[in-house]
């Protein structure tokens, strides 16, 4: 008889909606009990998994990323493709959920049986990304979702994690001009192996085209992001749908290169081995902090440095001493 977990992975490959919302959940969950459930589906899905186009998707708060990836993803339908959007939410202080409703933002790309939208808290992981966004990519791929859409929350490092997980990165800017004005950072903008300038319509067509200009010439005297390609800067309107055709061929432009040099492969390759290590510090420190000698003096060492008695690299220390004496 079939493990409920292997069952579950043959009703994913099946395209089972409420069997990848399950799947999902069963890997986004904390208990120890889950975890290895959780890795048994995974295991069972990895040989149906990578088949899909992974796009990551950032921009400061305003820019209209929801507007985007919603006319975006609706385009991609109407050319015949799957679309699974994973929308990394800030999460609520209180409870720990999600706090933007992505569904309720794209609520036509919602309804489409073609698209799949998932909305996941970022429970205060570093970076703004979900720490098990990885592994929901290849659920939905496994399910057959041909495109995977990681929007991001547009702070701090999630640009960073983002790109490290996703086979082209796509920055959306306001037609605004200078990066004091958008909030961005130098760093930001050498992600980007796309960048597009979103509402470019009405009394904003004319400067949307000449930020879109700043930026092409600007991306000239930045190191490329990609190996094999120069990043691209292009305008759009997602609100009344202009320039969103020419975005997709411009994805498609991008791995034809990348499939050129074998650079689609090796970046592939070192996502795998940096998401292992990322999940063998994760893992490390989860285990650190759940040690019972550490818990009882963490709020000591806390109290100290902070009332600046004691030096954080001191304070380290000792909680290191104890976890590995205990």
């Amino acid at each position: 008889m079939n493990s409920p977990v292997t069952k579950l992975a043959e009703q994913v490959r099946a395209g089972d909606r409420r069997a990848l919302a399950q799947a999902i959940t069963l890997i986004e969950s904390t208990r120890d009990d889950h975890r290895g459930e959780a890795e048994a589906l995974l295991e069972a899905l990895l040989p149906h998994t990578g088949k899909s186009v992974r796009l990551g998707i950032s921009g400061v708060p305003g820019v209209g990323k929801s507007t985007f990836i919603e006319a975006f993803g609706q385009d991609l339908i109407a050319a015949g493709h799957r679309v699974a959007v994973l929308a990394i939410d800030p999460s609520s202080q209180i409870s720990g959920g999600s706090i933007l409703g992505d569904k309720t933002r794209m609520e036509q790309l919602a309804q489409s049986p073609r698209a799949y939208i998932r909305p996941t808290p970022t429970a205060g992981t570093q970076g703004g990304v979900a720490r098990r966004t990885r592994e929901a990519v290849l659920v939905c791929e496994a399910a057959g979702f041909d495109v995977v859409l990681v929007e991001t929350v547009g702070v701090g490092q999630s640009e960073t994690a983002v790109a490290e997980m996703v086979d082209m990165f796509l920055l959306l800017l306001l037609p605004g001009s200078g990066d004091e004005l958008q909030g961005l950072k130098r760093g930001i903008v050498e992600l980007a192996d796309l960048v597009i300038v979103n509402k470019a319509d009405g009394d904003l067509l004319e400067a949307a085209g000449r930020v879109a200009a700043e930026y092409a010439n600007a991306l000239h005297f930045l190191r490329a992001a990609t190996p094999h390609w120069t990043p691209r800067v292009v305008t759009c309107s997602a609100l009344e749908g202009t320039g969103i055709g020419e975005i997709w061929q411009v994805v498609e432009e991008y791995r034809s290169a990348m499939a050129a040099g074998s650079a689609f492969e090796e970046r592939r390759s070192r996502q795998a081995s940096s998401w292992m290590w990322r999940e063998v510090d994760e893992s490390l420190l989860a285990s650190f902090r759940a040690h019972p000698a550490v818990k009882i003096r963490i709020s000591e060492m806390e109290a100290q440095v902070e009332a600046g008695t004691l030096t954080p690299a001191a304070a380290a220390q000792a909680l290191l001493a104890a976890f590995r004496q205990g």
